[in-house]
């Protein structure tokens, strides 16, 4: 069989599945991830001629495929989000990046030193690489499309924590770039340079460029001719040069484009808030977000069939349990305290972090930047935690959700009591 022939029939599946099986399992248990992973797995259990499944080896491809799904899902997340922004209107987000975010980088990374024995450099860059919440694999507890309602306070600080906390866990990343390298004697710790350019440099350029792009692509699409805009049209292609162009002219200035995608499609959304044509946008991004999902996706479940937790030990199990079950719970649940919410709502947003796609990206970019020491023990500990965060996750959000809706129907006022942190 050709192989490349054998990846056309791969990538037409997976499309395919892409727009069939949302629908099929939108009021089934099982979710869009797990099926995919499982297929994945089945697929590369055979002995077909497939694409080469091992991010350790193939760690550019792993690379590159993640980073385009994730600045598309970070678009698809700022067109999607309808809650002003606002200091006191985001100030779940802010509690989670500020507080959850750091006290799990610290505890996975502890975790990563006692528990599988790695050094300081690897255990930070675990701690960096496990802490954000995907945009990517957390569909069923995100906002939905744009103007369409339901912004509830768990789904809303779900969605705008997955949206920033992708590029602010990146310093962290960085962090253990240096230290990795400070290890092996090719450059020594510099932790002014570390705070200047790692932190405030690439997390301020990458807000600042992010803004001011947005604002120009708002113009152009939206002002620059009322005559004939482009917004009168149907054609998401937009969201996709949007994507490209601020991503690229933002990494070329060494800031951190994740950041920048977020808060351009948030200005270009904000802007012109009602416009219909955010609807064609947030289609287009979801469109193209399922399509990478599904190919990424199938890939993992094709890692998992290679062997990637082949060296997977008892403390791995724990390590991973520990991480999806207490450190992110915990962490989350902490970072809420004294804001009014529901308790129900306040475990949601504990719970619900969901690991995914960017922590793959996260490591294959660290990979290529520093030697690491344990490399499989990093891919074998980030495979598992992610394969229990889409089983575990993905088979409770939906009931859990749905109960959360009910439960707001039923005592609005408690509900919107507890919303407004009054």
């Amino acid at each position: 069989m050709d192989p490349y022939k054998t990846s056309v029939v791969l990538v037409g599946l997976a499309l395919l599945g892409a727009v069939w099986l949302p629908h099929l399992l939108k009021r089934r248990a099982l979710t869009f991830p797990i099926v995919y992973v499982a297929l994945g797995a089945a697929l590369y259990a055979l002995p077909l001629p497939l694409p080469p499944a091992d991010p350790l080896r193939h760690r550019v491809v792993a690379e590159h495929l993640t980073e385009l799904t994730v600045i598309i899902a970070l678009l698809g997340a700022g067109v999607r989000i309808d809650t002003r922004f606002g200091w006191a209107r985001w100030r779940i987000t802010w509690r989670l990046l500020a507080i959850a975010m750091p006290l799990t980088i610290g505890a996975a990374a502890l975790m990563g030193q006692h528990l599988l024995g790695l050094g300081l450099a690897s255990a930070v860059l675990l701690g960096a690489v496990l802490a954000p919440t995907d945009p990517v694999l957390a569909s069923d507890v995100q906002v939905h499309g744009p103007g369409q309602g339901g912004e509830d306070p768990v789904r809303f600080g779900l969605t705008s924590e997955a949206g920033l906390n992708d590029g602010l866990a990146f310093p962290f990343v960085w962090l253990a770039i240096a230290l990795a390298a400070a290890a092996a004697g090719t450059a020594p710790m510099d932790w002014t340079r570390w705070l200047a350019v790692d932190v405030l440099w690439r997390i301020g350029g990458g807000v600042g460029i992010g803004a001011a792009l947005g604002y120009g692509l708002m113009y152009l699409i939206f002002r620059i001719d009322r005559g004939d805009p482009v917004a009168t049209s149907s054609d998401g292609l937009t969201a996709l040069a949007i994507t490209l162009l601020v991503y690229g002219v933002t990494e070329l200035f060494h800031a951190y484009g994740f950041i920048a995608v977020f808060v351009a499609a948030l200005v270009i959304r904000q802007g012109e808030h009602r416009h219909p044509y955010h609807e064609s946008l947030n289609l287009f991004a979801e469109q193209c977000e399922r399509l990478l999902t599904a190919l990424v996706l199938i890939l993992f479940g094709g890692a998992l069939a290679e062997g990637i937790l082949g060296d997977v030990r008892w403390q791995h199990v724990v390590f991973a349990l520990g991480i999806v079950l207490v450190v992110r719970p915990l962490s989350g649940w902490l970072s809420l305290a004294g804001l009014g919410l529901r308790k129900a709502d306040r475990a949601a947003l504990s719970v619900y972090g969901v690991r995914g796609i960017g922590s793959f990206y996260y490591l294959a970019f660290a990979a290529g930047m520093a030697e690491f020491a344990g490399l499989p023990t990093l891919w074998g500990a980030v495979a598992l935690v992610v394969l229990l965060s889409v089983l575990l996750h993905g088979l409770s959000a939906k009931h859990v959700m749905s109960w959360l809706d009910r439960t707001r129907a039923r005592w609005p006022r408690r509900a919107r009591v507890a919303d407004d942190g009054t």
